[in-house]
């Protein structure tokens, strides 16, 4: 999504993932970046996925043209969540808290 969409928008659109309904477009190249970066790190598909100690609840993550689905294991390292959050900022995404609907905007950057 654009830098500056509302926290409505944001959850709206995770409802439509929820429902399936993903747009037909090319990927956001922000969204790759992320995807590429977070997973060169903590690996999403293979072994290291799946062995003690990954981050994820489930693998592989869910990867769409404008967003990432990660669901973390409950005893995630606090260092995987700072990764997800520097990775975030970096690439000016939103994130999407599910447990509770908190929207966390892009960091704006005072240059």
């Amino acid at each position: 999504m654009e830098p500056a969409a509302t926290p409505d928008a944001v959850r709206a659109a995770n409802t439509r993932c929820a429902e399936g309904v993903h747009p037909q477009r090319p990927a956001d190249p922000r969204v790759v970046a992320f995807y590429d970066a977070l997973t060169s790190s903590y690996p999403d598909r293979g072994p290291r996925a799946t062995a003690p100690g990954s981050p994820w609840a489930s693998s592989p993550l869910h990867a769409a043209a404008d967003h990432i689905q990660m669901r973390l294991d409950e005893n995630c390292p606090d260092v995987v969540l700072e990764t997800i959050e520097r990775l975030a900022a970096e690439l000016n995404l939103a994130l999407l808290d599910l447990q509770d609907g908190t929207v966390y905007p892009p960091t704006v950057s005072t240059g």
